[in-house]
Parts: C-alpha cells; structure tokens; sequence
C-alpha cells in the first residue's frame, strides 16, 4: 500500500494547491529573510485537522533542507513516516527527523544553533517538565526558541490531548513574545470530502445543539445501534475501498507497556485495543489491524477511507439541553490526565472532546458512530 494512502504525502499524480503552492513560498522566503536574525523568529501555521498543514511544512522542508535543519514531531506513528520520507527523497536523511525532547537535550549539551527547526503537530510539544520521557524543562517551545534560528510550527489546539502538552492561544501568544512572529491560516477541508459532516461534527465537540445527520451524495455517515454491525460495515467498506478501520475513544481500560490484551466492549462487540507498534509502517497501513480498535496514539495525523468511531462511555447526551455532556471520571487515559496545576474540570473535558474531534475526522469517504451510552446512542440514531 503507498505511504501517500494512509498519510499526508501526495500521491505522484497530486500537486500541491495554489494556495498551498503560495504559503510553501512565503514560508521559504521568510526563513531566508530572518536566517541571521539574533532572536529566533517564528512562523506559525494553523489549521484544522485534514486542512493539508503537514502537506505544506514537509514540502518546505524537503525543499529547503541543508545542513543544521531539523524537522520535530512528538508522535511516533507520524515520525515512522517522516523517516521513510527521508528514505524516498534525494538529499534528505533519516537522522533530519526525531522527537523534540532528544533533539532539545542533545542541543542545549552542545551549546550550538541550528539554522531552523520545523515541528509539525506542535500542540504535542510539552508544556510542563516530564522526567518519565527525559524532559526536564518547563516549555518544549520556548527551549526551542533559544536553539534556532527560525522556528516553522504548525498547530491546531484542537487536537491537545494531554494535560502536559496543553496549549492554547495565550499560552502560545506568552511564549513568543518578544520575537518576530508571522502566521498564516489554512481553512480548506482537504480529508473529508463533505463540508457538511465536518460542521455536524464541530456542532458535537463545542457542544452546540445536534444537528442531524447530513446525507451528502460523495461521504457516507451511519450511525449504528450496536457496535458488531459497525464492525461488520467496516470490514465490508475495507474490502470494498480498502483503508476502514475501527477506532475509539480512550474510555476503555488499557496500560502502554506489559503483553496483556486489553479490549474494546461496544455493545456486543469485543475487540482488541491496538498495541505499541514496533514495526516502520503506520497502525493504518497495516492489514492485521482490521482487527484491532485504534486510538488517538496510532491515528492522529493518518488518513481512513472510512472510519468506525466508538464514542465511550466519557461521552454522553443531555436531553434538556440536547447537548453533549462529558463525564471526566470515566476517561481511561490516565496518562493524558495526569496532575496539571492550574488546570482543572474544564480543560479535562476539552482534552475528551479533542479526541472525539479528532477520530470523527478521520475518514475521507466514510464515518460509522456507535455510542455506548444509551441517551446518546438514541439521539444520534433519531437524528438519522
């Protein structure tokens, strides 16, 4: 299976967009213009997921790549890809690409400067110290800003899902104050192939009132009463488009490290959680996880065909409001919560929406629902 199915690198016959053409331009001029600069200065890409962020920072950085350029991501599904980029691409090496914590530690002890640093998916750098994964710092970001020349990030606090990566528009506007900034915004929806399921979608996560269910001529959205006739689907839709696959929230009991299966229950359906992947090929890309349920730690970043969503039990609907209600106790990534000060209830609850925003926008061609809870599984089936 190409890479390009399953990931942000275009296929051999696509091209980048005009717009997308115009930005990877303007990015390049303004890594030559502030090359010397003594302050490090900063671009800033934003954009929602699917909206060919990554698209645009790999095609500058592949362009521009030299010597003492790096490009960071803090995900190790996305950084296989990266890797295998290298492998595919005349001038550019496997080593040009690595975690932000190791590239921090091994610079800040050589005391030297790069001459620009890219971090794509930048709201997973850390915002607090994590001595767990070697990281000793305070702010991922601002360590960065004393250890390059010009800093290209790309974000979309949308897609935080972690108490110690958690970002907003203050915490990014404190940190870069005091140095040249430029940002730049993409809004096209270049994933979903329906403009329509991704606004029902944003109506759910800011939880505004339901919609209902959009039936667009080109994308398929179901919502299922029973978590075995979604799997089944997914199965015929993997056979019949290839790239289905199941995913879920993190509302059901796991631990990272050990051999123990833990698995997914969904009404009658009973499925293995996915597991560390130790291979070079992305969890999507791989035939065997058909039979497996994903997380936000093998899909983000990745690209479905069609995506069967689990929405656990963290994630609920209240009829007086006829809204979306989120249950904090009953999230089971104990990781993402762990103590943050300064943040509570609230930022506990956007973490859980950002992960259902982020699995129901999975799917280029198709979106399966099934929700454990019965208040909003009756909901979401009314409203189709």
């Amino acid at each position: 299976m190409p890479l390009s199915d399953t990931t942000f690198l275009l296929s051999e016959q696509a091209q980048l967009t005009p717009t997308q053409q115009a930005l990877t331009a303007r990015i390049k001029s303004f890594i030559t213009a502030h090359q010397e600069d003594d302050d490090a200065a900063v671009f800033v890409l934003h954009g929602d997921a699917g909206s060919g962020k990554s698209v645009v920072l790999n095609a500058v950085f592949t362009a521009v790549r030299e010597p003492g350029m790096h490009l960071l991501v803090n995900h190790n599904e996305m950084l296989k890809v990266y890797k295998e980029v290298a492998g595919m691409t005349p001038g550019v090496l496997k080593k040009d690409y690595e975690k932000p914590t190791p590239f921090i530690n091994r610079m800040q002890k050589s005391g030297q400067k790069a001459k620009a640093v890219f971090v794509d998916e930048a709201h997973l750098l850390l915002s607090q110290a994590d001595p767990f994964n070697a990281y000793h710092g305070h702010n991922q970001l601002a360590d960065l800003l004393q250890l390059t020349q010009v800093l290209v990030i790309v974000e979309d606090f949308d897609q935080v899902v972690k108490l110690k990566s958690h970002w907003d528009q203050q915490l990014l506007k404190q940190t870069l104050a005091g140095h040249i900034v430029e940002s730049a915004e993409l809004s096209q929806q270049f994933r979903m192939q329906d403009a329509s399921v991704s606004e029902w979608i944003n109506a759910f996560v800011q939880k505004r009132k339901l919609l209902p269910l959009p039936q667009p001529e080109d994308f398929t959205f179901k919502v299922f009463a029973d978590g075995q006739p979604l799997y089944d689907w997914i199965r015929a839709q993997d056979a019949k488009l290839g790239l289905a696959r199941m995913i879920a929230t993190t509302d059901f009991p796991f631990r990272v490290f050990g051999d123990k299966t833990w698995w997914v229950d969904a009404g009658t359906l009973h499925l293995p959680w996915d597991k560390i992947n130790f291979t070079d090929r992305p969890w999507a890309s791989r035939p065997e996880t058909l039979h497996e349920v994903g997380s936000i730690y093998t899909i983000q970043g990745f690209d479905l065909n069609v995506a069967g969503v689990i929405l656990g039990p963290s994630i609920d609907y209240d009829p007086q409001t006829d809204r979306i209600v989120i249950d904090t106790s009953k999230f089971e990534d104990q990781e993402a919560f762990r103590k943050r000060a300064g943040l509570g209830e609230a930022e506990k609850q956007a973490l859980i929406l950002h992960v259902a925003n982020i699995l129901m926008k999975r799917g280029r061609m198709g979106l399966g629902l099934y929700a454990v809870n019965k208040n909003l599984r009756e909901r979401l089936l009314a409203l189709q």
